[in-house]
This record gives C-alpha cells, structure tokens and sequence, in this order.
C-alpha cells in the first residue's frame, strides 16, 4: 500500500490524481475540493476520505478469477 504525506495539499494532489484516473470531471473534482477547503485540516480530511474507495492492494493481488 502507498504512504501519503499527511501535508493538505499532498492529499488534495493524489486525491485529483486518483480522481482522473477514475474518470472524475474536473468539475468534480474541483467541487469535492472546495468542500474540503471550506473547513480545518480534520474536515478536509473527513471530505476526501468520503469520497475515497480504499482498496487493500494484497487482497486484489491474491484473489482469484
């Protein structure tokens, strides 16, 4: 699994990274953004995780087709 920097906008990168990986609109992203800013370090935090789909990497390598 990859390890972020608890920075903000280290989090803000690889949250639209992700986010255009998916196919997000940049409207998209930037509205989940402007959500996140709109509070302190914990609410951004709380934004991004909500719209996050966490995978556990060793349970995608291990299963089976």
């Amino acid at each position: 699994m990859t390890t972020i920097d608890s920075n903000i906008f280290a989090i803000f990168g690889a949250f639209s990274r992700q986010a255009r990986r998916e196919k997000w609109t940049q409207q998209e992203i930037d509205a989940v953004l402007e959500e996140a800013k709109s509070g302190d370090y914990d609410h951004a935090i709380a934004t991004i995780c909500e719209y996050c789909d966490p995978e556990d990497d060793s349970n995608s390598e291990n299963e089976e087709d």
